[in-house]
Formats: structure tokens, C-alpha cells, sequence
């Protein structure tokens, strides 16, 4: 089992978006991606789990350290449109207390540039 993790930029925004199941074989390859895109010091972390159609406990644990990570950092850190069956064990497990959860990844990268705000 295996997973292609693929990340990119949008206005300082870096998008990291996983594709496949993320469990306990997977999972570690995402945290290390989280780990180096947290150290560039972005904008902002989008998780983009729109092509994940699984996810158990130990990607719930990658994404809770990573958003405490980001949040020591002064940064932030949201996922952004989980399958339903993903989202609905974000529920279950109440990290959608914890993680925001935007619907769309343009929603995701836009309320970043909504936190920071312009002067008119």
C-alpha cells in the first residue's frame, strides 16, 4: 500500500494533498512532508484530503501534531474537503473541534489571506 503526496504553493499558502489511504504504513510520509513544509515557515498549511479515502487513527495523530506544530509556530494549519467517510471519523474522534474543516481547498487557501488581511 502506498501513497503520493503532493504539495504546492498558492500565495504563500503550501497545500499538501495526499492521495490514497493513509494509516499506519502511510501516515509517517505524511508527517514528514508536514514536517519540512513547517519548517519553511509558509503562510499557511492546507491539507487537502479531497483523494483520501481513508484514514485511520494514526493519520488523525499526524494531522493533531502537525496543527499543534504549525499553531507553536504562529502559523495555521486546516484540512480541507475530507471524503465523507474521512470526515466523519474527524467527527467521531472530535478532531473537527481541534482541526478546522473547510469544505474546498480555494476556501482553505483564501481564509489565510482573509486572517491576514488587507488595509484599505
Amino acid at each position: 500500500m502506498t501513497t503520493d503526496i503532493s504539495t504546492r504553493r498558492e500565495d504563500g499558502v503550501v497545500v499538501v494533498t495526499p492521495v490514497g489511504e493513509m494509516d499506519a504504513v502511510t501516515s509517517p510520509a505524511l508527517a514528514d512532508v508536514l514536517e519540512v513544509v513547517l519548517q519553511e515557515v509558509p503562510v499557511g498549511v492546507v491539507v487537502d484530503l479531497a483523494k483520501v479515502a481513508f484514514c485511520d487513527s494514526r493519520c488523525i495523530g499526524v494531522l493533531v501534531a502537525a496543527y499543534r506544530h504549525a499553531r507553536d509556530q504562529g502559523l495555521g494549519l486546516v484540512v480541507a474537503e475530507p471524503q465523507q467517510q474521512v470526515n466523519r471519523l474527524f467527527v467521531i474522534a472530535g478532531i473537527d473541534q481541534v482541526i478546522p474543516i473547510l469544505p474546498s481547498t480555494g476556501a482553505a487557501v483564501g481564509s489565510f489571506q482573509d486572517q491576514g488581511g488587507t488595509e484599505d
